[in-house]
């Protein structure tokens, strides 16, 4: 009786979104996981995507009832039909590459990450293969597409290691704009962090997520980056003692202070299940930073977007970044 139970809340779920009404695909289809609104997008104008057989274009609406299929093969949506809401951070080695599956083999984020029965995890932006740090992931397709997409001003904080002469004209270049190949870039803050002569260490934030953009605006200044972390998404800071290659999950109070950021309302975190708990208290003995100082907020997470500080303060709020 008890195993048939998770079934019958799902299929009582998908019955309820269905009844619901129709709403557009690219929605429906990140709430389930399948991708981002962007990739979505994309399926169809390529013609990947179809419903119920059916080719179908931006715009057009559908249900949890509906069959989708991408390159023919079927795509499972019933986990649009509830909205489960949890968050993980990651703390991003280098050598992994943030998709899903990568034809070359190489490892990816989502091979260390906890499995799930009725949801899956949705990146939240991308780390390019040779950068660490901070990558969130959720259940929930809605939660990332507000938290990626560029009308929600959301800032990305990098701590960067600059290889060459970096001087205050060149700061000022970067902070008020420069021409790339996809248009015009810039960072909102940059605060030295550290280091000295020709190696040496900044803070910078950027308000977009594009391909290779932090190292790309200092590249077009003549300097070169050698190392590349990212220490904060939002109001959500990578915690000291997360070693490279493991994740947390996000308590109630941080994942409610993470949706309120973007604009939605806050929901309970559903209970682990015996097996879900076990995989996390192996993951916690494991990590060896978990004998260091427990005082402060776990997760570091501010209630509201951060402020956009004046090059100036943010210097004095950065501790050096040692080499």
């Amino acid at each position: 009786m008890g195993s048939q139970r998770p079934r019958k809340a799902a299929k009582a779920a998908v019955d309820a979104a269905s009844d619901a009404g129709p709403e557009r695909i690219q929605k429906l289809l990140a709430r389930a996981g399948a991708g981002s609104r962007r990739e979505i997008e994309g399926w169809m104008e390529a013609g990947r995507l179809t419903v119920n057989g059916h080719a179908v274009s931006p715009g057009q609406k559908a249900t949890v009832a509906d069959r989708f299929e991408l390159d023919g093969k079927r795509l499972d949506v019933s986990g649009a039909g509830e909205v489960v809401r949890r968050v993980l951070i990651y703390n991003k080695p280098e050598g992994e590459v943030t998709t899903r599956k990568d034809p070359e083999g190489r490892p990816t984020v989502f091979d260390r990450l906890p499995r799930l029965k009725d949801h899956r995890w949705i990146s939240i932006g991308r780390l390019d293969i040779n950068t660490t740090g901070l990558v969130l992931f959720t259940t929930d397709g809605e939660l990332a597409n507000r938290l990626m997409h560029p009308s929600s001003q959301i800032d990305r904080e990098y701590a960067v290691r600059i290889f060459g002469e970096v001087d205050d004209a060149m700061v000022e270049r970067l902070m008020q704009g420069v021409l790339l190949d996809d248009g015009m870039a810039k960072f909102t803050d940059i605060s030295p962090a550290g280091g000295s002569g020709i190696n040496r260490w900044f803070h910078v934030t950027l308000l977009e997520g594009r391909n290779r953009e932090v190292r790309r605006l200092w590249e077009s200044q003549g300097v070169r980056v050698s190392r590349l972390k990212r220490v904060r998404y939002g109001p959500v800071f990578l915690p000291s003692r997360l070693t490279l290659g493991k994740w947390e999950e996000l308590d109630q109070k941080a994942v409610d202070s993470l949706s309120r950021t973007v604009g939605l309302e806050t929901l309970a975190i559903p209970q682990k299940t015996p097996s879900e708990k076990a995989a996390q208290d192996r993951q916690r003995r494991k990590s060896p930073a978990r004998s260091q100082k427990r005082g402060g907020s776990r997760w570091q997470v501010s209630d509201s977007k951060p402020s956009k500080p004046s090059a100036k303060a943010a210097g004095s709020k950065h501790k050096p970044v040692k080499k």
